[in-house]
């Protein structure tokens, strides 16, 4: 059976946990009405727009 001759350093095997536990960046597309970057699969803040229908009634800021 293989045995380790040197301890693994802690930035060595932690450099190696870390490339596994990368947060991905969520993707954006563009809103086809509006034209506003939305995260994949959720109505659009701004318009209320989702796969051409109309959700919700957006916020209006004053």
């Amino acid at each position: 059976m293989a045995v380790p001759k040197f301890r693994t350093s802690k930035a060595r095997s932690r450099r190696r946990r870390s490339i596994n536990m990368r947060i991905s960046v969520p993707s954006l597309i563009t809103c086809f009405n509006c034209g506003n970057k939305v995260v994949r699969h959720r109505i659009c803040p701004k318009c209320g727009f989702y796969k051409g229908s109309q959700i919700i009634e957006p916020k209006v800021v004053s």
